[in-house]
């Protein structure tokens, strides 16, 4: 179901250039939230496991880009709140939105032009998170 860890890129080549550096997105179900991304996404989740934390990492370029996971971690709880992370899902929005209730995800906001920045749509997770879903086409 997930695929392997890889080691994390220098931090310090991708922290200094994007505004946004890392993101997570709290749950108390790591396998039933990763299983649930997997499948809207269609794309494997890396799992990284310790003692303090449970993760399973969106695929990204961290030496060139941005990248995030899922949490399960003491003290951080999944829900509704005041940001709202962008998944980039390029030529498959519809496709997206489409399976999110299939899983057991409410869509939010169906796909929504923002031209000249392509085209989003907005979903509540499983445990009520809210997430962002961004395409240009």
């Amino acid at each position: 179901m997930w695929a392997a860890q890889r080691p994390l890129a220098n931090p310090s080549t991708t922290m200094k250039q994007n505004a946004i550096n890392w993101f997570e997105i709290y749950t108390n179900d790591i396998n039933k939230a990763a299983d649930f991304y997997e499948k809207i996404l269609k794309k494997e989740l890396s799992k990284i496991t310790n003692e303090k934390y449970n993760m399973a990492m969106f695929p990204c370029d961290l030496d060139n880009g941005v990248g995030g996971a899922l949490t399960q971690m003491d003290k951080c709880q999944p829900g509704g709140g005041g940001t709202v992370v962008y998944l980039n899902v390029e030529g498959d929005l519809d496709g997206v939105l489409e399976r999110i209730p299939k899983h057991g995800g409410t869509v939010v906001q169906p796909r929504l032009d923002i031209a000249p920045h392509g085209f989003i749509g907005i979903f509540k997770d499983l445990e009520g998170n809210v997430v962002g879903l961004h395409s240009m086409v």
